[in-house]
């Protein structure tokens, strides 16, 4: 895992400055503190830079930026072709040589042979630019979920382009806020759901995409990839169950397998949920088949605790350290900590961010940084085996449409007469999702008039409309997995640790995908087929239950009390914040909210705090630490 950056000037007699290179380069010297480097064209209109973290191939031969034998294509990359042993065998093949025993020679080679179209061969996650210098044409291309960033500032004379924003930044840029992009965030929540930045004149790469930059200028962007999800309810009588939930076992270890493929040692982030239990378990069953020299006798994991025992999963935790003879390491995020660290955390996010869990997963990654290098995690399985509990309330709205009536009442029973589904659902949360959300909250009231007059227009739909199957999709796209995947990348870019996400394996999700709803959903559960998958796997406590947290924060009891003056500071005080909100009646609710008499989210009142302090850094007194 690396940080990448880059400039490449059109239609001007503009050159590149290396120290400028440079300077922007090392902005990310936490992404790659093990070596660094630069490359700039012979007539020095493109200019690469490069910080590795070194994971795969730990020799000086994997140094970057890295040319092909005739130096006719460079290469800057980020990320890991977790298939790249399959892919340099096929190469070789064909004819092709190599020099190292690096991914990132494998995609120069197969960039080489099968231009474009070699993104169809990766499996991995990765942002990469590849100078043509033949066709003085500039390549850049991003993963198929967008694992990995890749931001960029276009204009008229240059494309400047990283894997943080703040390397772009370091051009002097015009930083002007992106009101629209605001908007979203204070009145919906919603994050990360556009190619926009809270910057206004940088965007990023839309996953599954690559972008082409000729040298007059002309750039195109188009999308290389896409899966559908199935909208039909039940498995047809010609569909095998038993043989799709072999199918999707195997694919899943396989895609934990692939995932261990490191030349530094490898550990685990467990939750005691369900998708980082199943994580664990399977490279327990590896172990005991075959050694795996970066994780030896013993996997190490790392979780997020409480002392709350309403945000504490030490009892699921335990149950699974105890089946699978793994190293465990308890975090207890403490809210006195989360403020000094802060500005820190908003320095490396760059952009807002939704609540308090994030610094839970911060801590945890901070700890296992200094005994592994690659974490594995189970992001994407909520999103694409439905486990969010607004997805079986659309599976039954759906069940109502489709006049399933007994079918209707079976599921509703069998989910609702849970006490640990009910006691965590979070109804103030899950009105946006029927459209009441800032109706019953009045919300509006917190915003200055002239502002919210900008967007009255606005519509966003976040419910299920007629088709399930595209709201599912729309999670893993565009509401809920691009958010979490950019508090993964920065919060372990931070601490130079790689953190890879078994469950969106390509393979995994097309396959999913193409299962009808009663494969995900059935009997009051959600994930069934990895439910019925790990069975003699993942010990039953874990694969049967039906309780939800995460890393979860006592977020509430936080913005009550430890954080109580720095939110009512923020909001009585704040410059950045001033043309977005109305201050008294912001102030008078936030006053309610911590006497417990406001109907309104905690998450409201962070939502505008977090934002002033962003405001503050990048925008108005621009601070580095």
């Amino acid at each position: 895992m690396c940080g990448i950056v880059g400039i490449f000037y059109h239609r001007n007699n503009s050159s590149v400055d290396e120290s400028a290179l440079i300077k922007a380069r090392d902005t990310m010297v936490h992404r790659g503190p093990d070596d660094a480097g630069i490359y700039i064209s012979s007539n020095k209109i493109l200019g690469l830079g490069h910080r590795r973290l070194s994971i795969i191939d730990l020799s000086p031969a994997g140094h970057q930026p890295m040319a092909n034998k005739d130096e006719t294509s460079w290469i800057t990359f980020n990320g890991e072709i977790y298939n790249f042993i399959e892919i340099r065998e096929e190469l070789e093949k064909i004819g092709h040589q190599f020099k190292s025993n690096s991914d990132t020679e494998v995609v120069l080679h197969a960039y080489e042979e099968w231009g474009e179209e070699c993104l169809n061969k990766f499996n991995g996650m990765w942002a990469f630019a590849i100078w043509d210098n033949k066709k003085q044409e500039l390549f850049c291309s991003r993963d198929r979920f967008g694992v990995k960033p890749f931001y960029y500032y276009y204009d008229n004379q240059k494309i400047i382009f990283g894997s943080e924003i703040k390397a772009i930044l370091e051009y002097d840029i015009h930083r002007e806020p992106n009101d629209k992009l605001i908007y979203d965030f204070l009145k919906f929540g919603i994050l990360d759901h556009t190619d926009e930045t809270f910057f206004k004149d940088i965007k990023k790469l839309p996953a599954a995409s690559w972008l082409k930059i000729k040298q007059n200028g002309q750039i195109t962007i188009k999308k290389y990839w896409d899966f559908e999800i199935s909208d039909e309810i039940d498995a047809d009588s010609k569909i095998n169950r038993k043989k799709n939930v072999q199918e999707f076992l195997d694919l899943f270890v396989n895609s934990v397998k692939l995932r261990l493929r490191s030349d530094v040692p490898v550990g685990s982030c467990l939750s005691g949920g369900l998708d980082s239990s199943s994580i664990v378990c399977v490279i327990n069953n590896l172990l005991k088949k075959e050694k795996i020299p970066n994780i030896k006798e013993r996997q190490k994991t790392f979780s997020s605790c409480f002392k709350d025992k309403r945000f504490d999963e030490r009892e699921y935790i335990e149950e699974i350290i105890k089946n699978t003879g793994a190293e465990k390491k308890y975090i207890f995020p403490e809210p006195e900590e989360f403020l000094k660290e802060l500005d820190h955390l908003i320095w490396h996010q760059e952009e807002p961010f939704g609540g308090t869990s994030i610094y839970a997963q911060w801590k945890v990654i901070e700890t296992a940084g200094k005994e592994v290098k690659v974490l594995l995690d189970g992001q994407g399985g909520d999103e694409n085996l439905c486990g969010y509990r607004k997805f079986y309330i659309f599976y039954l709205r759906k069940l109502l449409q489709n006049h399933r009536y007994f079918s209707f009442i079976n599921e509703s029973v069998r989910f609702f007469s849970s006490i640990k589904i009910l006691k965590t659902l979070n109804i103030k949360s899950g009105l946006k999702y029927f459209g009441l959300g800032n109706n019953l909250q009045k919300a509006d009231n917190l915003f200055n008039p002239e502002f919210l007059k900008k967007f009255k227009d606005e519509k966003i739909i976040f419910g299920y409309q007629n088709n399930l199957g595209k709201r599912i999709k729309e999670d893993l796209t565009t509401w809920s997995l691009p958010a979490l995947l950019r508090y993964e990348d920065k919060n372990s870019m931070a601490h130079s640790v790689e953190a890879r996400v078994p469950f969106l394996d390509y393979r995994l999700v097309e396959k999913t995908g193409s299962l009808p709803l009663s494969f995900k959903m059935r009997n009051g559960w959600t994930k069934m087929i990895l439910r019925e998958a790990m069975k003699n796997i993942l010990p039953d406590k874990i694969r049967l239950r039906k309780s939800k947290l995460g890393f979860v924060t006592p977020e509430e009891n936080w913005f009550k009390e430890i954080l109580k003056k720095e939110i009512e500071s923020a909001i009585k005080n704040g410059h950045f914040i001033s043309n977005y909100i109305n201050k008294n009646n912001l102030t008078r609710e936030f006053i309610k909210f911590s006497s417990g008499k406001s109907f309104l989210p905690a998450l409201i009142f962070f939502r505008f705090y977090i934002l002033e302090l962003w405001g503050e850094k990048f925008i108005l007194n621009k601070k580095k630490l």
